[in-house]
């Protein structure tokens, strides 16, 4: 059940695709229950600090240097489905663990630590078998909307576990349920989830490998490769620079939310779940556009918009008004989980698209260890500097006085993690300047992708005034995707200056 398959029929090939799509839902379930806002919840419950809070948003990015071992073991056994799967089951376990420490009375932080460094370590063993057999099992010219679908099916579930979670801790804040019984059932139902999620990858084909070029496997030889390939280390230091950024400050929304504005956990999670909602709303767009353009023409639409949202976060602490700050807050976390959702399905595909077919192991893998490092240090220099940025305030006030009084035109106060944004939006620039000199094959200009944008959302709207119309939205019509069949043929044929037939 775990070998490989020396031809994979088209229609295993079908039957695996759709597996891929449902089995979103079993991952990212586990993934809502047991990480995102869960996670830093559970580390402050148990009295984090903003260090031990920064060291853990860190541990999944550096647990990404267990991608070594994990090409080493693709290349040696050539079982990616195995190793996949084996992973998933053993770092899942950890799970498990996590849910008895709010019950210890000592020694749970570090151990919250340790735990949470095997889930992500087997997991990036596990990872990196996972995204080369998909490479070699999903059909380059279906990626885009594949991907967006199985990650809209992941968002819908993250939005009902979700409601799950805030619904616990609601619960748990107005003292009719234990914190400790809350976090317990949140980790042991991720954990069960996580290993349903196991048995359907387990029944997925896997389209055997290619005989090894040499016998004889050099890894510093193997992750040299990526390096060489000049347009693809431009893109290993544009997502370098994108990991750093917005790591820099995300991880710490959730103690921005609670301690500097003094939400509970259920407004961090309702605010969460807007996010993902947009996320799941604008996923199919953003994977059609993607296989309609390019990848890199959906990042410089999506990126900025990304960028701006977290300066944007620094307006939270400058409106009085509770009512207004949490309108504020939502819109910035709407607009947050809509570009995200495209900036992070187009780093996938390109790095993907860019690896070439035989060598994607090595590649992906590369690509991710630099960008695993340059995330992981963001946070934990992020902890490092919050008693530095917590003692400092930048204030700035522009009043004009006449012998009637006193006119406040403006006035502004930055404080702690609003300091926090303000650089992540600065190195984000950068990043956005790395991408420009980054190459792929069929980009476009950013006005055409936002004309195209605009035209699709217009013509949404508009089918809201008929039955006809609802249906319409919720499924492709065949015929966008003949054309859009034959408008990529057209591309290629021109591209190869081949006459029409």
């Amino acid at each position: 059940m775990l070998s490989p398959e020396a031809h994979v029929t088209s229609e295993r090939r079908e039957a695996g695709l759709r597996q891929l799509v449902v089995e979103a839902a079993f991952s990212n379930t586990t993934a809502a229950l047991t990480t995102g806002v869960i996670l830093p919840a559970l580390a402050l419950h148990l009295g984090a600090s903003n260090v031990m809070i920064g060291l853990l948003a860190a541990v999944p990015f550096f647990a990404q240097f267990g991608q070594l071992p994990g090409i080493w073991l693709v290349e040696r056994l050539r079982a990616r489905k195995r190793i996949a799967v084996i992973s998933s089951v053993v770092g899942r376990l950890a799970l498990a663990v996590i849910a008895v420490l709010p019950f210890l009375a000592a020694g749970a932080l570090p151990l919250l630590v340790l735990a949470t460094a095997v889930l992500c370590l087997f997991g990036a063993v596990g990872g990196c078998a996972w995204n080369a057999w998909l490479r070699d099992l999903v059909p380059e010219e279906r990626m885009g909307d594949l991907f967006a679908r199985r990650t809209v099916y992941a968002t819908i579930t993250l939005l009902a576990a979700g409601l799950i979670a805030a619904g616990g801790l609601e619960l748990s804040e107005r003292g009719l349920v234990s914190a400790d019984v809350t976090f317990a059932v949140l980790y042991g139902t991720g954990c069960l989830f996580g290993m349903l999620s196991a048995v359907i990858v387990a029944r997925m084909p896997e389209p055997a490998m290619t005989a090894p070029q040499e016998t004889h496997l050099n890894l510093f030889k193997v992750l040299r490769r990526p390096f060489r390939d000049p347009n693809f280390s431009r893109l290993i230091v544009f997502v370098a620079a994108w990991q750093f950024a917005i790591n820099f400050a995300t991880p710490f929304f959730t103690v921005f939310l609670v301690k500097q504005l003094g939400y509970g956990m259920t407004v961090v999670i309702g605010l969460n779940i807007a996010s993902q909602l947009a996320n799941a709303l604008t996923l199919r767009q953003w994977g059609r556009l993607t296989d309609t353009f390019s990848n890199k023409s959906v990042l410089r639409v999506s990126a900025p918009v990304y960028i701006l949202c977290i300066v944007g976060m620094t307006g939270a602490s400058q409106i009085d008004g509770e009512g207004a700050r949490l309108v504020w807050l939502t819109v910035l976390h709407l607009l947050m989980g809509g570009a995200m959702g495209g900036a992070t399905l187009a780093v996938t595909n390109i790095a993907l698209k860019l690896s070439p077919r035989g060598e994607s192991t090595a590649y992906i893998a590369v690509n991710s260890l630099v960008s695993a490092i340059a995330a992981g240090v963001a946070p934990i220099l992020g902890g490092l500097l919050a008693d530095f940025f917590s003692a400092r305030r930048l204030e700035l006030a522009l009043r004009w006085i006449n012998p009637d009084g006193v006119t406040g035109l403006i006035d502004v106060r930055l404080m702690h993690w609003d300091f926090y944004f303000l650089i992540s939006g600065a190195l984000g620039v950068y990043a956005l300047h790395r991408l420009s000199v980054v190459r792929e094959e069929g980009e476009i200009d950013r006005s055409e992708v936002v004309r195209h944008m605009f035209v699709r959302t217009r013509s949404t709207f508009q089918n809201f005034s008929t039955v006809t119309g609802l249906r319409a939205i919720t499924e492709l019509p065949a015929g966008l995707a003949r054309e859009e069949r034959v408008r990529r043929r057209w591309t290629r044929m021109n591209a190869r200056r081949l006459p029409v037939v």
